[in-house]
C-alpha cells in the first residue's frame, strides 16, 4: 500500500478533520448521485504520480503495438490476424464497414498493482467503455474543506476524465459543425440498452453539460437521416454521434447490422461524425494481448518492445477449438496452473462467464477448461494478486483490507484520468460491477 493510504486511514480513526465522511458529505449532481451515490467507497483511491505516468506511457506505447498486429504477423492481413484471435468472419467485416484502418486512441485500460508496478489485464478500445463521468466525485470531494486541506497539505492531483473527453469530442466534432461553435452530440445506445443503462448515461450527459457540450441520449432506432445524409435525433441534428452500442448489438439487432447503415454514410459524407468507429473492436478482444504474450511472436518485436510486454502483461495466452499446433500440451499446462490461472472470455466484459482457477477444484477447473476450449474465444491469464489497502468504515468504525482495479482512460491526447472499482480483499477475485455486488466505485488523486 501507499504510505498516504494508511494517512488518510489513520486520521479517520483519531477523528480528525471530518475525513471518515468527506465521501458521505461531498455534494454531488442529480444524476451522479443517482447512479452512484449507493455505489461508492467511503475514501478516494490513492496512486503515485510517477508510477501513474510510467504506466500511462507504457500504455500508449501498447496500443501502437497491438494496432502493429495484422502488419507484424500476418504480412497486412486482417482477415488472417482477426481468424487467429478468433472474430467470426460476420463479425470482421462490420467491425471494418466505416473504419480509416488506424482505430481512434480511446479506451480503459484496466490494471492491477502488484505492489511493485502496475499490470494490465484488459484493454477495452472504443467509445463504449463507459466511466466517463466518475471524476464528478473527485472535484466533488475537493469541495469537501476537510478534504481539500488533506489534498493540499500532500500535494494530491486528478486529472478530469469528462474535460479531456469534452476537447476530444469537440475536435472530432469540428469538420460536421452545423452552424455553431459548439457540436450537438448523440450519447446512442443499441436497441433496448438506454432501459438498463440510462442512469448511467445520464450522469455521462450531466458531466458534458458541465464541460459546455450538449449531449443528448438515445437509441439506434430513434436516430433518422435527413435528405442530405445529417443525422438527427427527435429533429435536432447531430454533429457527432458518441457511440455506446457494439458490434455484438448489431449483428443482435431484429433489424441486422443494416441498421447501422446511416451511421456510415452519415461519417464517410462528413455530416455526422461517428466516435468511435467500430474497428476498435478488432484490438480490444483479449486475445490481441495473449498474441503480444505468446513466444511465438517474439522474433516481431525489438528488445525495448520484448521489454515492454513483459512489463506491463502477464503470461496470457488464447485457448481456442482450432488454432495452435499444441492446443492439448496448452490445456495440459493450464490444468497443471490452475491456483496460479484465471479464464476469460476474448470478447467479454464486467468478469461475467469468467472461471478462477485458485477458487475452482481440480474437477471444476477441468471441466471450465473443456468448456473454454469448446467454446473457443478464452484467454488464460497468470493471476495477479493485487496489493491490498486499508480502508476506513465510519458506519462500523472498522478497516478491512480492498483490492482495487485501476481503469485508466487513453485518448489521442494521452493519459486521461482513472477511476478504480474495489472490492473487499475477501470478497471474490472478480472486482467488477455487472459480476459482484459487493463491487464499489471510487476516484482516484495521484500523489508525489
Amino acid at each position: 500500500m501507499t504510505d498516504l493510504s494508511r494517512t488518510y486511514v489513520d486520521a479517520c480513526l483519531r477523528g480528525e478533520g471530518g475525513l471518515a465522511t468527506a465521501v458521505a458529505r461531498a455534494a454531488l449532481p442529480p444524476a451522479f448521485e443517482e447512479a452512484w451515490r449507493a455505489h461508492l467507497l467511503p475514501r478516494p483511491w490513492f496512486v503515485r504520480a510517477s508510477e501513474t505516468a510510467a504506466f500511462a506511457r507504457d500504455l500508449e506505447g501498447l496500443f501502437d503495438l497491438l494496432l502493429s498486429l495484422p502488419e507484424r504477423l500476418f504480412g497486412g492481413d486482417v482477415e488472417r490476424y482477426s481468424a487467429e484471435i478468433g472474430l467470426a468472419p460476420a463479425l470482421v467485416a462490420l467491425l471494418r464497414r466505416g473504419g480509416s484502418g488506424v482505430p481512434a486512441k480511446l479506451g480503459r485500460a484496466d490494471a492491477y498493482h502488484d505492489g511493485t508496478s502496475f499490470k494490465l489485464l484488459e484493454f477495452n478500445l472504443g467509445s463504449e467503455v463507459g466511466g466517463l463521468d466518475m471524476d464528478v466525485l473527485d472535484r466533488a470531494l475537493l469541495r469537501v474543506p476537510e478534504f481539500a486541506a488533506f489534498a493540499h497539505e500532500h500535494g494530491l492531483g486528478h486529472v478530469d476524465i469528462a474535460e479531456r473527453m469534452a476537447a476530444v469530442l469537440r475536435d472530432r466534432a469540428r469538420p460536421a459543425l452545423s452552424g455553431s461553435s459548439e457540436p450537438v452530440i448523440g450519447l446512442i445506445e443499441g436497441r433496448g440498452g438506454v432501459g438498463p443503462y440510462g442512469r448511467l448515461m445520464r450522469s455521462t450527459q450531466e458531466a458534458m453539460a458541465e464541460q459546455g457540450l450538449d449531449l443528448r441520449i438515445g437509441e439506434i432506432g430513434d436516430v433518422r437521416a435527413r435528405a442530405d445524409g445529417k443525422l438527427t435525433l427527435d429533429g435536432t441534428p447531430l454533429d457527432l454521434v458518441l457511440r455506446n452500442f457494439a458490434a455484438s448489438q448489431l449483428l443482435d439487432d431484429p433489424g441486422g447490422p443494416d441498421v447501422a447503415e446511416p451511421f456510415f454514410r452519415a461519417h464517410e459524407a462528413g455530416r455526422t461524425v461517428l466516435f468511435t468507429s467500430l474497428e476498435s473492436g478488432l484490438y480490444s478482444h483479449k486475445s490481441a494481448l495473449a498474441l503480444l504474450s505468446d513466444p511465438r511472436s517474439e522474433h516481431a518485436f525489438d528488445a525495448g518492445e520484448r521489454a515492454l510486454i513483459e512489463r506491463v502483461l502477464p503470461w496470457s495466452r488464447a485457448l481456442r477449438a482450432s488454432g495452435p499446433a499444441e492446443p492439448v500440451e496448452l490445456v495440459e499446462l493450464c490444468r497443471e496452473r490452475r491456483e496460479r490461472l484465471i479464464l476469460k472470455p476474448g470478447a467479454g466484459y464486467g468478469g461475467l462467464d469468467t472461471f478462477v482457477g485458485w477458487e475452482c477444484t481440480d474437477a471444476e477447473w477441468r471441466k471450465a477448461l473443456d468448456l473454454a476450449v469448446e467454446r473457443g474465444g478464452y484467454v488464460a491469464q497468470e493471476r495477479v494478486v493485487p496489493r491490498p489497502e486499508p480502508v476506513y468504515d465510519p458506519a462500523t468504525g472498522a478497516v478491512d483490507d480492498w483490492i482495487a482495479a485501476l481503469g485508466f482512460f487513453l485518448t489521442d491526447d494521452g493519459y486521461a484520468g482513472a477511476h478504480a472499482r474495489v472490492n473487499r480483499a475477501d470478497g471474490g477475485a472478480i472486482v467488477g460491477m455487472s459480476s459482484n455486488p459487493g463491487t464499489r466505485m471510487v476516484g482516484v488523486f495521484t500523489h508525489p
